[in-house]
């Protein structure tokens, strides 16, 4: 059977087909920001989701995730977009999983890092399969600063809270990778008048992101209509940038409303 193809592929711009994560600090919003996709369900590995309404699986061991993901795999069902809040204690379920497996009490306790390697194939085996279903994929995480080593000294910079193994199975999969935060409002004479809520897609030496399909803005509204829309590659309706008004507004913390621009504004940069 002759496997070469005959055809190139598209680039694709369905968010169906994509994997993203989004991370940063608690409560900026990146389960509201979840909840806004297209057939949303989470599979909920935390408490954090009862200020929204939201079809959800709470999972609370790495069997539970596997039977969700047994379910979803079977079709059938108006869900589009699956939702992992948050992929940190995924990876920790399913080191719990390996851990009693072997029946040991810490990774290290198996010679020549088989331990680890045994968590690591099972993380990235079973996400991997979830990740090729004919669904969105978004999983979350918090953000945290950390202290890296260059050729010049020491930089502090912001990155996913995910342990280091599990980090580099996600980031490895993803096509894009969101870090969101709080960004100031100035009014002309420099002084802060509020915060948007924005998220980056492009890397820099102050935060990891990315965006491999090259659609995105390096900065955008944290709003799931405004970055659909950016993904597809149309501009955000009127109705859609009034949605991502009230995350703005909600996270001012002085009296004056950021002006309705000011939204687009964010800082260059050097889920």
């Amino acid at each position: 059977m002759n496997m070469l193809p005959k055809e190139k592929t598209q680039p694709k711009t369905d968010i169906r087909d994509l994997v993203t994560l989004i991370y940063g600090p608690p409560k900026i919003g990146k389960s509201t920001f979840c909840s806004q996709a297209d057939g949303a369900l989470f599979l909920a590995t935390e408490a954090g989701l009862n200020h929204l309404e939201v079809f959800q699986i709470p999972i609370a061991s790495w069997q539970e995730f596997l039977a969700a993901c047994s379910e979803i795999a079977k079709g059938g069902h108006e869900f589009r977009t699956i939702c992992i809040d948050t992929i940190d204690n995924l990876y920790k379920f399913c080191v719990d999983h390996v851990l009693r497996k072997h029946n040991i009490s810490h990774q290290s306790d198996l010679e020549y890092g088989k331990g680890w390697d045994l968590v690591n194939t099972e993380f990235q085996r079973r996400l991997t399969a979830l990740s090729l279903l004919p669904y969105g994929l978004i999983m979350t995480s918090h953000s945290t600063e950390k202290e890296v080593k260059t050729r010049t000294g020491k930089e502090t910079r912001i990155a996913p809270t995910m342990a280091n193994s599990a980090r580099k199975t996600v980031l490895g999969m993803c096509d894009l990778i969101l870090y969101a935060e709080m960004n100031e409002v100035q009014d002309g004479e420099g002084v802060i008048t509020g915060y948007n809520r924005v998220v980056h897609t492009k890397p820099t030496t102050i935060y990891e992101a990315g965006d491999r399909t090259g659609r995105l803005p390096e900065t955008l509204p944290l709003d799931y209509a405004a970055f659909a829309a950016a993904i597809a590659g149309k501009p955000a309706t009127t109705q859609q940038e009034s949605k991502a008004q009230p995350a703005a507004t909600a996270a001012t913390t002085t009296t004056p409303k950021p002006k309705q621009e000011s939204k687009q504004e964010s800082k260059q940069e050097a889920n």
